[in-house]
């Protein structure tokens, strides 16, 4: 199982802006075959080194993963990202 953690920080930090974002990131459920869990999480602290969302999905494989990541759902929802971060987001990907 490969595990893809992503931190997004925003421009738009306001709780309106935060959960339009985790929305459109949960409209993947369901969505994606390969993607077999997600979780969007929001930050709750709000402190200056906080990122203000995470994003868990677990794949059955890298090769699933880089299905996931050139679906055209995956693919709409890049665009958005990059309308509405602060800079880059961070990641980390491991097996598990």
């Amino acid at each position: 199982m490969l595990t893809h953690v992503v931190f997004f920080k925003l421009k738009d930090r306001s709780p309106e802006a935060v959960q339009a974002t985790a929305d459109v990131l949960r409209n993947m459920e369901g969505k994606i075959e390969v993607l077999r869990h997600i979780e969007v999480g929001l930050d709750v602290l709000h402190s200056e080194r906080s990122y203000d969302i995470a994003l868990i999905t677990k794949f059955d494989s890298q090769a699933d993963l880089a299905v996931y990541d050139n679906h055209p759902l995956h693919v709409g929802v890049k665009a958005h990202m990059k309308q509405v971060l602060d800079g880059t987001s961070v990641c980390v990907d491991f097996e598990s």
